[in-house]
């Protein structure tokens, strides 16, 4: 009895046991940055979200992809998981020779994710290691075709748009399910301590003329809106000036036209009255006796003090 009790015991336990594994292996968890692919038979079947979901024990396998999760790929160089700050080279992804034929070293951090995780599974055998060989083809040929200057100081985001859009292109006809980011120069130097600081001293040199043109660009701008008022100022002046000149020309045309209706209607005594108007204006304070004796000969002009004293001596 003692054996065959122990037998039943056996028996249940391993079918308890069984049945706690098919019951474990029939659920799986997706959180909400992943993605679930089943397979059933190891063909895929479904793509399943974020949450608790069933599937059949020893027939079905989910595999779990973080798809909304940032990936880094770090190439010339590798960072410590324990301490970010320490860095080793690798100068065999880093050195590179340029387009004018100088070598550099030159570290990118490329950031990409899973665009396609039944693609990331299965269409490929190591996905990673193909988007890093391709990133590294096209910052090779990018950087080959750039000129040491670009590479060092002012051309580095237009060689790194020009790689990321290069291998973007490429990942589409691969097509295995990724998807890149990002693309930065983490740093770009020469290989030897004297000629990386020369480049640092044309960096600098650099900086300071675009400071320098800064600088003036806000001195122009504080002193423009002077320029403007003055500029408008001298407008004004002058648009007074001639509209002050118009209107004197106006009314000495006004006097004129009325002067030439008067001598039209007596010529001879307009003249004579204009005679003696300019003889007024041109010998200002000066007393003018006329001889009007009407014998046709010449009028004399003569000051009248002169007369009062040849008057005095008679």
């Amino acid at each position: 009895m003692k054996k065959k009790a122990i037998k039943i015991g056996v028996i249940v336990a391993v079918v308890v046991i069984a049945l706690i594994v098919c019951v474990s292996s029939s659920f799986y968890t997706v959180d909400d940055k992943q993605q679930a692919v089943i397979t059933t038979f190891g063909k895929v079947t479904d793509i399943t979200g974020a949450g608790i979901h069933f599937k059949l024990p020893f027939i079905q396998k989910a595999h779990i992809v973080d798809v909304n999760v940032l990936r880094k790929l770090e190439i010339g160089y590798r960072s410590s998981d324990n301490d970010a700050t320490v860095i080793s080279v690798v100068e065999n992804e880093c050195k590179m020779i340029t387009g004018d034929l100088n070598i550099v070293n030159v570290d990118f951090f490329v950031e990409y994710k899973v665009s396609d995780p039944v693609k990331y599974l299965f269409s490929a055998k190591n996905p990673e290691e193909i988007l890093k060989n391709l990133v590294q083809s096209q910052i090779r040929n990018v950087v080959g075709s750039s000129g040491v200057d670009s590479v060092l100081t002012d051309g580095k985001v237009t060689i790194q748009q020009d790689i990321r859009d290069l291998t973007a292109k490429e990942l589409e006809a691969y097509d295995i399910g990724l998807m890149l980011t990002d693309v930065k120069i983490q740093d770009a130097e020469m290989p030897t301590d004297e000629v990386n600081e020369a480049y640092k001293a044309v960096l600098s040199a650099l900086q300071g003329k675009e400071a320098t043109i800064n600088l003036a660009q806000a001195y122009k701008e504080s002193k423009l809106p002077e320029m403007e008022a003055e500029v408008k100022s001298i407008t004004l002046n002058a648009e007074y000036d001639k509209q002050k000149r118009i209107n004197e020309a106006k009314m000495q045309i006004a006097m004129f036209e009325a002067m030439y209706e008067q001598y039209k209607l007596n010529p001879d005594a307009t003249m004579i009255r204009m005679y003696h108007e300019a003889l007024q204006e041109f010998l200002p304070g000066t007393k003018v006796y006329i001889d009007t004796s009407g014998d046709g000969s010449m009028q004399k002009l003569l000051p009248v003090e002169s007369f009062e004293k040849e008057g005095g001596q008679q």
